[in-house]
């Protein structure tokens, strides 16, 4: 009997270990080394192109579902929140309610029903903040057969329900320990390699190692995530000795950049593993960590990166002026440090898919081990990145309208919305600079003078 149980268990470590050989062999042979060289098998198109029938076959059922149990249609999610806002100024706004009184007021002149416009503006930040909802997930038009849901999207049917059951297996047992590995052996091809690459002199046999196995680690780590990346306008990829900006959706934006070409990361140090892999990066590339005492210092910040801009062969400064993660749906404030720097801005707009997955990270939520397996547990990672033609300041343009200048274009090509506001609100409150500009505007349209040009 216990030669019998021995036989047993040897015969399952047999096939344990040849689960693994096919396990391994597949994923080397097929993902990590058609990664590694830029290639792809057109495995993951095909798997992309079968989850959109798969999502188009459940909104109409859903959609089915809601009209068999109910006849009241469903009103679908509004892309910019339940208020629609003109957008105008304040004194276009104001001019509007000063239009219902029966005497005309020039301007210069204060009128009773200004108050008016500063109620209307206090109930719609009240029913519907612009601000605090960007710091949220995006609201999706269908469901996506993940966990993540809204009141809208319940049980419909016992199929609708079993393809669900069969994702929730194939995204945790199948998709997710691929991906993990992936993305292990990423992170430990970039430790070990920038660490040996970083040994060699400082010649262009170096600089051409390093860009090679930042590369070929991103792309792995690209793939751990099902990434599916569209560049466009790649004639305006940013150069060296320049500054990439874009707007800042999750941490994995890097990944999604770095995949076509290599950037130097500007950034705090850390300590613990991530501290282990900027010392191995930073070995091979000039990249550009500081100390957090240094980040409060910001001639010293300025100084670094104006250095590492002056020399043009380092390779191009990537920066999120934004500071935050934004819900894929704005482009926030830009920070205008990063335009006091001087040298050449290469705006790119990034923009994911949310059908796919949601690639914003909630900070205040979600840490980064909780956002890390929510990435990896979900269908893919679906994203355009555009490059936008090289900017630079114009002349009598200052730093904070040159931010602003870009910022538009960004957000303008991502279809995105731009938006005045620091994303710093995500945790401290309102400036009282911002509420003073509303009062300076509105005592210079009373008095009758020109408003302020920064307000």
């Amino acid at each position: 009997m216990t030669d019998l149980c021995e036989g047993g268990m040897d015969d399952l470590w047999s096939i344990a270990v040849v689960l693994l050989q096919v396990w391994f062999s597949v994923m080397i042979g097929f993902i990590m080394i058609p990664a590694m060289f830029g290639l792809s098998l057109g495995v993951t198109s095909v798997y992309i192109q079968i989850l959109v029938k798969i999502l188009e076959w459940a909104t109409l059922r859903i959609e089915r579902g809601h009209r068999e149990r109910s006849t009241l249609p469903v009103p679908a999610p509004l892309p910019f929140g339940l208020i629609q806002r003109e957008g105008g100024s304040m004194e276009q706004e104001m001019g509007e309610l000063r239009r219902y009184r029966t005497q005309s007021i020039s301007r210069g002149e204060f009128a009773l029903s200004d108050s008016f416009y500063f109620y209307i503006k206090g109930l719609e930040s009240i029913v519907d903040d612009q601000v605090t909802q960007r710091f949220s997930s995006e609201e999706l038009v269908s469901w996506n057969l993940l966990t993540r849901t809204n009141h809208n999207f319940h049980y419909i049917s016992l199929r609708l329900t079993v393809i669900w059951g069969l994702g929730v297996i194939i995204r945790y047992c199948v998709l997710f320990p691929l991906r993990i590995t992936l993305a292990i052996i990423g992170l430990t091809w970039l430790v070990i390699g920038t660490t040996l690459v970083g040994f060699l002199p400082n010649k262009r046999l170096k600089n051409w190692l390093s860009e090679l196995v930042h590369l070929m680690c991103y792309r792995i780590c690209a793939r751990g995530l099902s990434a599916t990346i569209q560049y466009h306008n790649k004639e305006n990829k940013p150069q060296k000795g320049g500054i990439c900006v874009a707007n800042h959706t999750s941490p994995i934006d890097i990944v999604i950049l770095a995949n076509d070409g290599c950037y130097a990361m500007v950034g705090q140090s850390h300590g613990g593993l991530m501290g282990v892999i900027q010392r191995s990066m930073v070995r091979s590339c000039p990249h550009v960590w500081f100390e957090r005492s240094e980040m409060r210092d910001r001639n010293a910040v300025t100084s670094r990166l104006r250095a590492h801009v002056a020399a043009k062969t380092n390779l191009p400064i990537l920066i999120f002026p934004e500071g935050t993660c934004i819900n894929n749906t704005s482009v926030m404030m830009f920070k205008k440090g990063s335009f006091e720097i001087g040298g050449t801005i290469y705006p790119v707009a990034i923009k994911y898919d949310p059908r796919f997955g949601d690639a914003f990270w909630n900070s205040a939520k979600y840490n980064m081990v909780n956002y890390l397996l929510r990435m990896m547990t979900s269908w893919a990672i679906v994203v355009n990145v555009w490059y936008l033609p090289p900017m630079t300041r114009r002349e009598g343009e200052d730093a904070a309208q040159f931010a602003n200048r870009v910022k538009s274009a960004i957000a303008h090509q991502g279809g995105l919305l731009d938006m005045a506001w620091d994303g710093s609100l995500k945790r401290a409150k309102v400036k009282e600079e911002f509420k003073e500009q509303q009062q300076k505007m509105y005592s210079s349209m009373v008095m009758g003078k020109k408003a302020p040009a920064n307000a």
